[in-house]
């Protein structure tokens, strides 16, 4: 089934190395997928970045996070977690504060807001996720996981 990329963008000569086309490959699914979330995000007004951070939050508990632990949790790197929470907080969807014994540790953690919007977006989501990679079967999800997470070890 390989070469399909190719007629998709409309490339009449073949890829120099397998490893671009797999590369390209990737990046082409990856926007396809995160289209299919962004039209789900989009609707409550969220961005990818802060949906992952409220997940991660949620994911945290009552305890919160300091605000750079939350950087290090991110699926995708962004460098600007301050302006991202600024803009949750300012919806009412986080709140900071200040550790009393080291005033240099913000904690961030969400609120009950955060808490009902995810709870809004957690079925539509899965059921994206489910419609996007769901005829792969439980087999071949596991293989995919797998080469990527074996891919990736390499990135870093």
């Amino acid at each position: 089934m390989s070469g399909k990329l190719s007629a998709d963008i409309k490339q009449s000569k073949p890829f120099p190395l397998l490893e671009e086309e797999a590369f390209l490959n990737l990046l082409r699914t990856t926007d396809a997928l995160r289209r299919a979330h962004a039209a789900i995000l989009d609707s409550r007004q969220l961005s990818d970045a802060q949906y992952n951070v409220l997940r991660i939050l949620r994911g945290a508990g009552s305890d919160g996070l300091p605000c750079g632990e939350i950087g290090g949790r991110m699926i995708t790197r962004d460098p600007d977690i301050t302006r991202l929470l600024d803009r949750l907080e300012s919806r009412g969807l986080t709140q900071r504060s200040r550790d009393s014994k080291d005033r240099r540790v913000v904690t961030a953690r969400i609120t009950l807001a955060g808490l009902e919007l995810l709870a809004a977006l957690d079925a539509p989501i899965l059921e994206t996720s489910k419609r996007m990679l769901g005829h792969l079967g439980a087999r071949d999800l596991k293989v995919l996981i797998d080469l990527l997470e074996r891919a990736r070890e390499r990135a870093v």
